[in-house]
């Protein structure tokens, strides 16, 4: 009686775990290109499924991109330049892409990169900037608080594996106070005199290291800008 029960428990454990080592030297042997699986959700009728691949969508590879954007702090205030175009490839498709945008009252964003996603992160920016004016309390958001909340964006969605493929460059004045900051796309932020982006970080950042200097006027801040 019990010595036969425990051998056929016995035995289909070891087929279980057969089939199961079987199993994993399947998968293990295999490339997955893509994998679709559907998780249970809690709905109204309490007996709903959710397809996982519907929130699953990536940008997996930049198409259209812009590239250098280089900003300085002068003596009263910030200088920011980029060119306006969008390239496919190696191709520049669009020629009057607008990749710098005037953040609230007091701040000025930049972003190589995805121009999609840029155009999501304004769009991020939009509803932070309404949420702010609903409070109507005579304040409003300065450059530091935009740039700590788009290190905060960034992050996040760089640790859901979903990253906004997009270098920020932020600047602005509030209170007098100059503020010049970039965030990278896994949301590695910092504070600088003079930052860049794209492929301006390597050719620009020489010569404004070079020549940048705490007490440039508007006219000298434009012509260093021109030259890099």
């Amino acid at each position: 009686g019990s010595s036969v029960r425990g051998e056929k428990q016995k035995r289909t454990s070891d087929r279980e775990e057969a089939t199961l080592a079987l199993r994993t030297r399947s998968f293990c042997g295999c490339f997955i290109e893509k994998m679709t699986f559907t998780i249970p959700i809690e709905n109204g009728n309490g007996n709903g499924v959710k397809n996982a691949e519907a929130d699953s969508q990536r940008t997996l590879y930049p198409y259209v991109t812009g590239t250098s954007v280089v900003a300085i702090k002068y003596k009263d205030g910030i200088l920011m330049a980029s060119d306006m175009g969008g390239s496919y490839g190696s191709t520049l498709r669009y020629k009057n892409i607008e990749r710098m945008k005037a953040i609230g009252k007091h701040s000025l964003l930049g972003a190589s990169g995805e121009i999609s996603d840029f155009q999501e992160i304004l769009r991020y920016l939009d509803e932070l900037v309404l949420n702010d004016n609903m409070w109507d309390d005579g304040n409003s958001l300065g450059p530091k608080e935009v740039h700590n909340y788009l290190t905060r964006v960034m992050y996040n969605r760089r640790n859901k594996f979903n990253p906004l493929w997009n270098t920020l460059v932020l600047g602005g004045v509030k209170n007098g106070d100059k503020y010049l900051g970039m965030v990278s796309m896994i949301g590695v932020s910092f504070e600088d005199n003079h930052v860049a982006a794209g492929f301006g970080n390597h050719l620009a950042r020489p010569i404004l290291r070079d020549e940048w200097r705490e007490d440039l006027s508007f006219e000298d801040g434009v012509k260093l800008l021109e030259k890099c």
